[in-house]
């Protein structure tokens, strides 16, 4: 049985993840704060502020789920919206990484995913706020692979607009929805199952060979145009 700790899994890619995992394989600890009916255990918590609870088990994987759209032009930007920005994509990921260190260690062999955003490689307007706190996020995925291998493999995966409730907003008419397809090669938006699929394939055994890497799962558009 493995032990996996999902931050943020009550809703959108998190949940999905919870819900994708097989139950006799994987037992899934959750931590955030709304509880999650799919889990083993689930801690109330808000990662920046409270006390991150103890976890007794080892811990073979660890998903930060945690994310934020907040799209704008870079005029409009107050100092205040990048350090909210940073603080939930970046420091709560930190402190969470640094808490279950020892837990993740005592599983021998672990594997940590976090995510990014295609906006990170490929430059979009309005989207400095995410592009700079996730590519902090892509630094931290390869500083710690190399710094925690052999024992910890680290990843990150990279999405486009995907449909969950943190993108309602953006997709929440038709022909919004339709519009943002047309812009992918393969002409749809993300679900939520496309992330949480290559999240929990980064947990498995069938990466254990794969660190340091930015999987982006984003219908083609960043690395290709039709």
């Amino acid at each position: 049985m493995r032990n996996i700790l999902l931050i943020g899994a009550s809703s959108g890619i998190g949940a999905a993840v919870a819900n994708l995992a097989e139950p006799a394989e994987i037992q899934v600890f959750s931590l955030g704060r709304s509880p999650v009916e799919a889990v083993y255990r689930h801690f109330e918590c808000n990662v920046l502020t409270d006390s991150l609870p103890h976890i007794e088990e080892p811990l073979h994987g660890l998903v930060y789920c945690p994310g934020s759209i907040n799209l704008k032009p870079f005029s409009s930007i107050k100092l205040e919206d990048f350090k909210q920005d940073f603080e939930l994509n970046v420091l709560g990921a930190l402190r969470c990484l640094q808490h279950y260190h020892a837990n993740l260690l005592a599983a021998n062999f672990a594997s940590v995913v976090m995510f990014s955003t295609v906006a990170v490689q490929t430059g979009f307007p309005y989207h400095a706020l995410v592009a700079a706190s996730k590519g902090a996020i892509e630094g931290l995925t390869r500083t710690l692979a190399a710094e925690w291998a052999p024992k910890i493999r680290v990843n990150a995966i990279a999405p486009s607009l995907t449909n969950t409730p943190l993108a309602e907003r953006l997709l929440r008419e038709d022909s919004k929805k339709q519009a943002a397809a047309l812009r992918h090669p393969l002409k749809r938006v993300g679900e939520a199952d496309d992330l949480a699929n290559m999240a929990l394939f980064l947990l498995s055994d069938k990466a254990s060979w794969i660190t340091g890497q930015i999987m982006h799962v984003d219908g083609g558009v960043s690395s290709i145009r039709s």
